[in-house]
Formats: C-alpha cells, sequence, structure tokens
C-alpha cells in the first residue's frame, strides 16, 4: 500500500483526503515511479479550491520527480534506478499543441503525482537535471518549462534583450534565471521592498513596485529608453494593459496566468497595434521542451529558488501558504 492525496467533493483545501491505494504494477509500454517531491502551481491550487473541476478522487499536482522502480517488458528508454521528472501535458511529445496532444494534463484530466509511487507512459517523464535534488527537479516541468517557451521558443530571446518579469512567482524567477544566462537584461515588478531587493541580488537591473505605481508599464518603458523586447505577463486582465505599455514597439508579450483578478480584462487596441506587438497565449510546453530546458541546465547550471518545503500530509498548509503570497520561488512538497 502506498500514501495518495485526492480531493473529494468538489474540492476545497479542507477536502484534500490523505488515503491509502494498492501499488500499481506497470503494463509493457510503462513505468513504475516512486515519487520523492512535487511542486505548488496556481493550476494546482485552481484544482485543490474546486476552481477547476476534476473528478472526485482525482489524484492532483502537475509537477513530480522521483525514480524508476520497475519497468515495463517493452520499455528501451528507462532502468530501475533512474531519476525522472514528469511531463505537465503527458501526450504532448514535440511539434505544434493539439487537443488530443493535451488530453492527458496532469493533476487535472488525468491523475497527478500527490501519491508515493504511479504507472506511467515511458514517453511521459524526461531524465531530471545532472546535480539536482528530486526538490529542485520538481520544480521544472510546470513553471520552468513555461518560462523557457516563453522566452525561447515563441520568444527567440537573444542575448542582450530586455526582459520583464512580473512579480516573484516561480515561473517569474525561472523566466529571470532563463534570461540572465542567455546574457539578456531583465527588469521586474513586485509589491515588496524585500523581495525587491532579493532580485536586485539575483541581477534585475531595476524593479518597480506596482502598489506604489499604478502606471507600472509606462514607468518601465521609460526606464528602459523605449520598453523591453520580452513581457511575461502573469495577470492576465488585471496587468496586460500595463505589459502593453511597457514593451518595446516590435516586443512580444507572452500570456502565462491569470493572478490575482485576471480572468477577464480589456486591453488599449491601437497600442498593440501602432506598436506592433506579438502576443502569445501559451500554457507550458512539449517533452522535447523539457529535454531542452535540462540541455540548457547542464550547461548554465543555475538551481531552483525554493521558498519552503512542506510534507505530502501537509498539502493543504502548502497551499494555504501559497494563498499568502509571501513566497519567492517555488513551493515544494517531499515524500
Amino acid at each position: 500500500m502506498m500514501k495518495s492525496i485526492q480531493i473529494k467533493n468538489g474540492g476545497g483545501l479542507n477536502n484534500l483526503a490523505l488515503v491509502e491505494l494498492p501499488t500499481p504494477t506497470p503494463k509493457s509500454n510503462e513505468i513504475l515511479v516512486q515519487w520523492h517531491a512535487t511542486s505548488l502551481n496556481y493550476h494546482d491550487y485552481l484544482v485543490a479550491i474546486g476552481g477547476i473541476p476534476v473528478a472526485d478522487g482525482r489524484i492532483p499536482m502537475s509537477d513530480g520527480a522521483g525514480e524508476v522502480i520497475a519497468v515495463g517488458k517493452d520499455v528501451l528508454e528507462w532502468e530501475k534506478g533512474d531519476q525522472v521528472m514528469s511531463l505537465f501535458f503527458q501526450g504532448w511529445h514535440e511539434g505544434k499543441p493539439t487537443a488530443q496532444k493535451m488530453a492527458a494534463l496532469s493533476g487535472e484530466l488525468v491523475n497527478g503525482f500527490a501519491v508515493e509511487q504511479s504507472c506511467v507512459s515511458a514517453d511521459a517523464v524526461t531524465k531530471i537535471p545532472d546535480g539536482y535534488t528530486y526538490a529542485e527537479a520538481a520544480t521544472l516541468p510546470c513553471a520552468a518549462v513555461t518560462a523557457w517557451r516563453a522566452l525561447i521558443v515563441e520568444g527567440k530571446l537573444q542575448a542582450g534583450d530586455t526582459v520583464l518579469i512580473e512579480g516573484t512567482g516561480g515561473m517569474s524567477i525561472f523566466a529571470l534565471q532563463i534570461a540572465k544566462a542567455a546574457g539578456a537584461k531583465v527588469y521586474a515588478t513586485t509589491s515588496s521592498n524585500k523581495k525587491a531587493e532579493r532580485l536586485i541580488k539575483m541581477g534585475v537591473e531595476s524593479v518597480v513596485n506596482y502598489k506604489e505605481d499604478e502606471r507600472w508599464g509606462k514607468t518601465i518603458h521609460k526606464m528602459t529608453r523605449g520598453g523591453v523586447d520580452h513581457v511575461l505577463d502573469v495577470g492576465g486582465g488585471s496587468t496586460m494593459n500595463q505589459s502593453i505599455e511597457a514593451a518595446a514597439i516590435g516586443g512580444h508579450i507572452a500570456s502565462i496566468g491569470i493572478l490575482g483578478n485576471g480572468r477577464k480584462g480589456s486591453i488599449t487596441f491601437p497600442k498593440l497595434f501602432f506598436k506592433h506587438l506579438r502576443m502569445t497565449g501559451l500554457a507550458v510546453g512539449s517533452r522535447a521542451m523539457q529535454q531542452k530546458l535540462v540541455d540548457s541546465i547542464h550547461i548554465s547550471g543555475w538551481k531552483p529558488v525554493i521558498d519552503k518545503s512542506f510534507s505530502l500530509e501537509e498539502l493543504a498548509d502548502a497551499f494555504r501558504y501559497q494563498e499568502t503570497g509571501q513566497h519567492f520561488g517555488k513551493i515544494v512538497v517531499e515524500y
């Protein structure tokens, strides 16, 4: 038997049930993984509180890192003892996204990784970076792959480009690290002077407090003498107008999240037109992108910023901590 968290009665942090399940056996094309860590993303939070409805008994969490403990008879890529991490979309291996490739969304449409052991298809994982702990690796599949795709794949980031990150959540800090490793200049927003100090220490050129400056987009445009080349927008309707203001002519905006009150909103279309902006809506990425991210980490050597760690039994408390917005970087759960 093994421990797992399941979502019961439509969700809610009080309905995250700790249960015992039988140990599974891998099919011919599957591997059995002993999961050791997961990390919290805003998507996982929405699933946990019932904001995204899931089947009763669904195992949450879209990130996972662990050790292969058994392989099916037809599996050639992996062997017992290999260290692996999950995919956000278990069926999206390469190429453009399609509905079919995105059908197996970890922790929502299929079971996730708040579980000690589970079987997954052999092509639904990648290796973890050399020298990474399981907790460090578990931060990558959702947030880091999103930042990688936004900047490198869609944004085609070049050395000397300028980048704006919004806030200090996991994806934004990964974007900072990826951009710096590629030779870009990074600017940031935050509402905390203490967090601003940490951002500067990590190499950010300048930080604007968005609570003290409601027109922070114009401030960043002026500060950078013409705007930034890449904006990673995490607020959706609540931030997009300022993201457009901050962008340079010919810049790229990656629309990634709806943090705060950003599910709906309006934008100033003339600015979008006359700045010749390119806007990309994106949700994480493919297995091939995740593998490229790992290759990049092997060259650059950066490590995730982990704010706090919880146990599997404390998953609800981990989400409550996430709700406070106090974290800088990633929150992890280890088991």
